[in-house]
């Protein structure tokens, strides 16, 4: 079904990770919780008593948490029969405190400290970020009160898409923290269509989130030349998670749990696995993983400008050797380590410019030149993982413009990469292999069912 873009409710994760599990149409639903941390128990939120007079003179979001507002805060001595009930929204700019956020409020410096105090029993308030909202319920002094600071009511935010924390005073005067999550249902999305220029802009136009599209083409960089391999015909399939609230609103995407690549000569299946070691990868229908030593690709949406061979030199003028593949990319665009292994050497070397290799194992290295910086905290000797970034594209050395020039050195000579048979990585075996073979029976059975137009399969629990 090509274009289409299929959404299946499927409201448990991890469904069939280390155990196959069924397909079967079932009902959803969804609860909203409260979470206390000072008993750190749930109870239902219909537990609660109704609503005040005061929390009818807000919106709905507070009902649930100004139930423990004390009616003696509106009737203090300090606020006056005046004084009145207000909320603010203040964003979070680069460089500000949470304190320093109340303070400017209007909120005594103590009664701040004692509220972020709270707050930390729930969440850190060093992981604010810019952008973020802080929600503020105030009580302004009346006019026969002789008080000129506001006091906090109560103080919200939302950390992220599953939760949201309040700090809320109570009947002796001081501060509780609270978390209350938002119920996000998992759906499994699928999307499929041929391919007319790139993978990118074909799932792209499919409505695939980038993360989700980002994911896949790392995973078939192993094995795919996305510059020379990839021809108008051929097609992509995938299969990812999408968390929705409970408006139906996008939260965030989940795991790719299935992707394909029909190519001109062959056929690439990968499925998401967790095998008994807990290190979620991408294996193929036998149960390969689909890592290979080195990354055919270093770099995420570039062009191949100059491949391994003899060329005409850009700025020498004359035809010499090139000993590695030329990425055109924007500088600044992150650069990866092709496999695990160990910095060699990093800084300035000559007409590389910027330059790193790392050394794999004893037979294989690669090496990283002209780029613009490297990424922090990295020296000789560093261990660097599979797809870290290391580097990001520049132009420094002999160079005449942002790009990547990638080098794989066997028994220290440049080699060509896409001569080099690579060996594969985890291989499954035993139990993991027939836990895959369930895992890989239940999406096969899935897509054929999405083939066949029938929608509302959900995943069954464990």
């Amino acid at each position: 079904m090509p274009g289409k873009h299929l959404k299946l409710a499927a409201p448990f994760r991890h469904w069939a990770v280390k155990s196959g599990v069924g397909l079967a149409v079932v009902g959803l639903a969804s609860a909203s919780w409260y979470t206390t941390s000072f008993i750190g128990s749930r109870v239902d939120a219909a537990d609660f008593p109704p609503p005040s007079d005061l929390e009818q003179q807000l919106p709905p979001e507070h009902f649930v948490l100004l139930h423990s507002v004390p009616d003696s805060l509106l009737e203090d001595v300090h606020l006056g029969k005046a004084g009145r009930l207000v909320e603010e929204v203040v964003e979070v700019r680069s460089g500000d405190t949470l304190i320093g956020l109340l303070v400017d409020a209007g909120i005594n410096r103590g009664e701040a400290y004692e509220a972020v105090t709270a707050l930390e029993k729930v969440f850190a308030p060093r992981e604010l970020k810019p952008g973020q909202e802080l929600r503020l319920n105030l009580s302004t002094p009346g006019q026969t009160s002789e008080a000129r600071e506001r006091q906090l009511v109560e103080m919200s935010l939302q950390p992220d898409v599953e939760r949201d924390v309040h700090v809320t005073r109570n009947d002796d005067g001081g501060f509780v923290a609270a978390t209350i999550e938002r119920p996000l249902t998992v759906e499994v999305a699928h999307a499929s269509s041929s391919i007319s220029s790139s993978l990118f802009e074909a799932s792209l136009a499919q409505g695939v989130p980038l993360g989700a599209m980002a994911e896949i083409i790392r995973a078939f960089s192993y094995d795919v030349d996305f510059q020379r391999e990839i021809h108008p015909g051929d097609r992509f399939e995938i299969l990812y998670e999408e968390y929705r609230d409970e408006q139906g609103n996008l939260a965030k995407v989940g795991d790719v749990l299935f992707a394909a690549l029909t190519l001109k000569d062959r056929e690439l299946n990968i499925y998401r696995f967790t095998p008994s070691d807990d290190r979620a990868d991408y294996f193929n229908p036998k149960g390969e993983s689909i890592r290979k030593a080195l990354l055919r690709t270093p770099i995420d949406g570039a062009r191949i400008s100059s491949g391994f061979g003899l060329r005409k030199h850009p700025i020498l003028g004359y035809s010499r050797m090139h000993k590695g593949t030329d990425f055109a990319a924007p500088t600044g665009t992150p650069i990866f380590a092709a496999g695990d292994g160990v910095i060699a050497r990093i800084g300035r070397n000559g007409g590389y410019g910027n330059y790193i290799q790392i050394r794999h194992n004893s037979e294989f290295s690669t090496a990283y030149a002209h780029t613009s910086r490297f990424a922090k905290g990295l020296k000789k000797g560093s261990r660097v993982e599979q797809g870290q970034v290391i580097a990001y594209v520049g132009t420094t050395g002999r160079s005449t413009g942002p790009h990547l020039h990638y080098e794989v050195l066997q028994n220290g000579k440049q080699t060509n990469p896409l001569s080099i048979k690579l060996p594969t990585g985890k291989i499954l075996e035993g139990k993991d292999l027939q836990a895959f073979q369930a895992v890989k029976d239940d999406i096969d059975q899935l897509r054929k069912t999405l083939h066949q137009d029938r929608v509302l399969i959900a995943r069954q629990p464990s």
